[in-house]
């Protein structure tokens, strides 16, 4: 019987291009996120393979552990940085498809080319119900691009709506993975946790509220 899992996607905390590790920014917004979740009850933390997303996942899990409860932490390659899904231009209105069409084109090779088949993963990996007979509460530290394929496919958009989602460092995207229901989102990119000087760092200006 499986049981009602709760998913806790967040972006990577604020990071610094040319070496890749967190800036002072992102180490703040990190120890926030970590309090946060501990809140929540997370107690288990998947992360992308980057430095970005493993040095937020690292600050991430001692503040988890401050309980003292156990806290379990793996890498995984479905929340690293890829391309989820490359649309075909049939498949987008035609009023967004020059748009749409030129930022997946845009994309280095890197992301595109295991992108679909690491997006399928993701959503075998991180959707739906748990295994078990307990409630599960998870958290996975990851990049942009699978917090929006993840929401996407929560709400049952189309496929090529995950490029126009953007979420900020270290917001947070809470999904319900109920058994015989629709997954409901809870909360999409939410940064009322961090506080105001370190909210939506990573999005742009045209797309903060």
């Amino acid at each position: 019987m499986p049981a009602t899992r709760y998913l806790y996607l967040a972006r990577h905390a604020e990071a610094d291009p040319g070496h890749g590790g967190l800036t002072g920014t992102g180490l703040r917004q990190a120890v926030l996120l970590g309090d946060r979740l501990r809140e929540a009850g997370v107690r288990t933390l998947h992360h992308g393979p980057s430095e970005r997303t493993t040095e937020t996942a690292r600050l991430v899990a001692d503040r988890l552990a401050l309980d003292g409860a156990g806290v379990e932490t793996a890498a995984a390659p479905e929340a690293g940085d890829y391309a989820p899904h490359l649309p075909s231009r049939e498949e987008v209105p035609p009023e967004y498809a020059d748009t749409v069409m030129a930022f997946t084109a845009s994309l280095p090779e890197q992301e595109r080319g295991p992108g679909p088949e690491l997006g399928r993963r993701c959503l075998e990996r991180f959707s739906g119900p748990a295994p078990g007979e307990r409630e599960v509460r998870e958290a996975v530290i990851t990049h942009a691009y699978p917090v929006g394929w993840l929401t996407v496919a929560a709400l049952g958009a189309p496929a090529w709506r995950w490029a126009t989602l953007a979420p900020a460092n270290a917001a947070l995207t809470v999904i319900r993975h109920t058994p015989g229901r629709a997954a409901e989102v809870l909360a999409f990119n939410d940064v009322s946790h961090l506080e105001p000087d370190l909210r939506w760092s990573g999005c742009a200006p045209a797309r903060r509220p």
